[in-house]
């Protein structure tokens, strides 16, 4: 009998009250016949019969097949695991932390909703030594400078949530490594039209830039996403030092020369200095072409006339420099400079093209004011000199620089109670006696030919003694002769008077020239001989403590039956213990003043 069959037959069955079944029907089901053991005697239960595909937990409570409920239980403990490693999942996606690098700061701590709070950032330089940071809305910045390229290490912790931390762990920690940007300037070798805008491009954004010449350079800050900078109209040629910083907290980074060119058939030369400008002797020469050396130059390099110490360099593809050596180009010469072939040279201040071969700068002469000083500093005048800024550097360059561009500073008498005739002869940035006994002193104390003129080997070895900070120790002298009678003679000698004796001085006929005199020669003994007021020759041999100041006139010991009237041939005579007392106060550059 088919399903149907049956259905129909136990519907009727029951109408006649004849039926066990009980028959449910569920709206949309498939119909299906489930047949029921008959009830055991003494124990009845309801028959079900289901009309659908599967019996519905909301409708019917009867027994089921085991296999089914079997079936279920693993439906429902599947189901409960997927809502479960979902909800994890979930969890672990919402709860992490990450340090990533930033366009403006130094790092960046993203946390997940879930993920906690940042409890400590910390940086550290290449060494180990510690930056500070502060954090702004996940931003870490130093709080100090950093230099571009700097290799910094980053590391954050996160605390996560309570009710988090007990199965994944009560902290996170990143760590970063990471360089602080460089930036650099994309072409320094630019071509601009005359009269045109000279514009500097970067190969990133930046946050400051600096530009000029050594020494000159403005500042400039800007808003962190320009790749370029306008310096304005500029000469039709010429260069510039560009440095700049990608961010904010950084240094800026080294200076680069950029330089622009105007348009031209022929190789443009810009040289530093521009042609025709003094020159320092230790000033190095840059030459800067609009085309590279290859292509201009070959091997070849130019030659410098008169020779002058120091070789040539190759700063970049584009640039010569001559770093003189030792003292570099004499004082008060003209500096010549051969190429090897002709070239537009760019003239003085930028303006102007002329194909040449040669150029000419000059190196000008040292410096009168510089010479008293460093003489005052060596301790060769009465008097001392401090700079009115910071001192000038121990070193060539910066000593060659201040020998023709003197320092400001003031000069003090070092004793208070000097002479007011040694004073007199004083005289700043000016020839004087004073200024020319200390450089015969200095030359015969170094072994050079005493002359009083401070040619290039007294500058060298100033310059060499004020680089190594010595000093003479000898202090400082003083003589002065009284002509009138009853004549004497006052030896002065570091704010004392050591000693004031009768002398004297030539007869009317050879009379003792007035003024004051350094002393050029001095011997412990030694003949004098030459020519009387009659027309006779005299030569005494055995003179003692002699002290040349003027021609043949010196200060000596004579024998005489009295002294301090005229009576010498032009000397001034001393009494013999009074000379040998004088003698060692009266090296080669003593002044000695005869005065009426």
């Amino acid at each position: 009998m088919t399903v149907d069959g049956e259905l129909g037959q136990l519907l009727a069955e029951g109408r006649r009250g004849r039926s066990h079944h009980q028959i449910v029907l569920v709206p949309g089901y498939r119909a299906e016949l489930i047949r029921m053991r008959r009830p055991r005697a003494g124990r009845a239960y309801a028959q079900r019969v289901a009309l659908g595909s599967a019996p519905s937990p909301f409708l019917s409570r009867g027994v089921r097949s085991p296999r089914r409920a079997r079936r279920r239980l693993r439906w429902v403990s599947s189901t409960v695991a997927v809502v479960l490693l979902g909800l994890a999942g979930a969890v672990w996606e919402w709860s992490g932390a990450a340090l990533v690098a930033d366009t403006r700061a130094l790092a960046r701590v993203e946390v997940q909703p879930l993920g906690g709070t940042l409890a400590r950032a910390r940086a550290f330089g290449p060494d180990g030594h510690a930056i500070p940071l502060s954090v702004h809305g996940g931003r870490l910045m130093p709080r100090v400078r950093l230099t571009p390229g700097e290799q910094v290490t980053v590391e954050v912790t996160v605390r996560r949530p309570g009710w988090l931390g007990w199965a994944l762990g009560s902290k996170r920690r990143e760590r970063l490594a990471l360089r602080a940007p460089l930036v650099h300037v994309s072409e320094r070798w630019l071509t601009v039209p005359v009269g045109s805008v000279v514009r500097v491009r970067f190969d990133r954004s930046v946050s400051a830039v600096v530009a000029g010449t050594s020494g000159h350079l403005a500042f400039r800050l800007l808003d962190g996403v320009r790749r370029s900078i306008a310096l304005g109209r500029r000469a039709a040629a010429g260069s510039l030092e560009v440095a700049a910083a990608a961010r904010s907290w950084e240094r800026l980074g080294a200076p680069v020369l950029v330089s622009w060119f105007p348009p031209a058939r022929s190789p443009v030369l810009v040289s530093s200095p521009a042609p025709g400008a003094r020159l320092t002797p230790a000033a190095p020469i840059r030459l800067t072409f609009s085309r590279p050396l290859a292509a201009v130059l070959g091997s070849a390099r130019p030659e410098l006339s008169p020779r002058t110490p120091g070789r040539w360099q190759q700063a970049d593809s584009h640039t010569l420099v001559f770093v003189p050596s030792g003292f570099g180009a004499g004082f008060a010469t003209n500096l010549r400079l051969q190429l090897p072939r002709a070239v537009a040279v760019v003239g003085p201040a930028g303006r102007g093209l002329r194909t040449s071969r040669q150029l000419e700068w000059t190196v000008p002469p040292g410096s009168l004011l510089r010479l008293q000083q460093l003489l005052a500093q060596a301790g060769y005048l009465p008097l001392d000199w401090r700079p009115s800024g910071a001192p000038v550097p121990r070193n060539k360059r910066a000593e060659l620089r201040t020998a023709v561009e003197a320092p400001r500073g003031r000069f003090s008498w070092r004793y208070p109670n000097t002479p007011s005739e040694l004073r007199a002869l004083w005289s700043e940035a000016r020839p004087n006696e004073i200024t020319r006994g200390a450089v015969m002193m200095f030359e015969d104390s170094h072994g050079l030919a005493v002359d009083g003129f401070a040619g290039a080997g007294v500058w060298h070895a100033l310059l060499a003694d004020a680089i190594a900070g010595k000093r003479r120790a000898g202090g400082y002298s003083y003589v002065y002769v009284h002509s009138s009678v009853p004549q004497s003679l006052t030896l002065w000698h570091e704010g004392h008077t050591v000693l004031s004796s009768p002398g004297n001085t030539g007869v009317p006929a050879a009379p003792t020239q007035l003024g004051t005199f350094p002393v050029f020669e001095h011997i412990p003994v030694g003949t004098m001989s030459g020519t009387n007021p009659d027309g006779s020759h005299y030569d005494d041999p055995g003179i003692r403590y002699i002290s040349y100041f003027n021609g043949g006139d010196a200060i000596h010991a004579f024998n005489r039956a009295s002294f301090g009237t005229p009576q010498s041939l032009g000397c001034v005579e001393l009494p013999l213990a009074s000379a040998a007392k004088v003698w060692p106060y009266t090296p080669i550059g003593t002044l000695v003043t005869i005065e009426n």
